[in-house]
């Protein structure tokens, strides 16, 4: 595990490697072991405990199998980083960490994140849960309004959040490999109007959802290793531009099919009338 932050004025670092944590200050040749023999799930609660709530330093976490819930007294933390763990859940205070603005908790084995994980942590920009066995997105993640990257690839995603749309300033949004669970994207996904880069290769995709054409910032697009038909192959290994006109003309002739209809019916309504 390893952590930096200040303390006294003076940057500090904390480095839990195995079972042994070491403390070490710039203000201060001296270093103190603390725990040789001691379990890195053990050490961490007391870790956290002696750190400043009012600091916004950096923290990097490795070799641990749980989160203690002494994380949420760290309500100023930006950047967490707790990758590369055998996390198989988050502590719900996790959400008390209302001022991170990036969390990375990929490559664990994540079953599922808190309910609440979207309602509180409304300033957070980038979020990496990727390598993970999620199964699906809290609906909370949607009021992420200062979400602007997400990555969700190699999990058991069965899709994403039907609101999903209401990330108006997410740019990046990879759910790539997650295979045959992901066979659909809702139609929200079509109001991320910043959306510039988009990865959802190797899923069970047969279909963008109608008005994709709207996605007028989007310029990279990987549609890979799906078995889509609409757009069809030949539209697809046009590249992103070609797939969008293609979407948005299909948009535009169902429009006006169902102007039509709608025609019709007030015109039989009308001359039986």
């Amino acid at each position: 595990m390893e952590a930096a932050y200040s303390s006294g004025g003076f940057p500090l670092r904390a480095s839990l490697v195995g079972p042994s944590l070491t403390t070490s200050s710039n203000a201060s040749t001296n270093d103190s072991t603390l725990g040789e023999n001691m379990n890195p799930n053990s050490i961490l609660p007391l870790m956290l405990g002696n750190l400043d709530a009012t600091t916004s330093f950096p923290l990097i976490i490795a070799s641990i199998s749980s989160l203690p819930g002494s994380i949420g007294l760290l309500p100023k933390l930006k950047i967490l980083d707790v990758s590369g763990n055998k996390l198989n859940a988050l502590p719900d205070s996790i959400c008390q960490c209302r001022s991170l603005i990036e969390l990375d908790v990929s490559f664990n084995s994540l079953l599922y994140l808190p309910t609440n994980f979207g309602n509180e942590l409304g300033n957070l920009q980038r979020l990496s849960v990727y390598l993970n066995k999620l199964r699906s997105l809290p609906t909370s993640i949607c009021k992420m309004r200062s979400l602007h990257f997400l990555d969700g690839h190699f999990n058991e995603l069965r899709g994403l959040p039907d609101e999903i749309g209401r990330l108006a300033n997410l740019e990046a949004l990879n759910v790539r490999c997650n295979f045959s669970d992901m066979t659909e994207l809702p139609e929200s996904l079509c109001e991320l109007i910043n959306l510039k880069e988009l990865d959802i290769s190797n899923n069970q995709i047969n279909a963008l959802p109608d008005s994709f054409g709207r996605l007028d910032k989007l310029t990279k697009l990987n549609l890979d290793q799906n078995p889509l038909v609409v757009p069809p192959k030949e539209i697809v290994n046009q590249g992103v531009d070609a797939v969008k006109i293609f979407m948005a003309n299909r948009w535009a002739d169902k429009l006006a099919e169902e102007e039509r209809k709608i025609m019709m019916e007030v015109n039989e309504v009308q001359g039986t009338g």
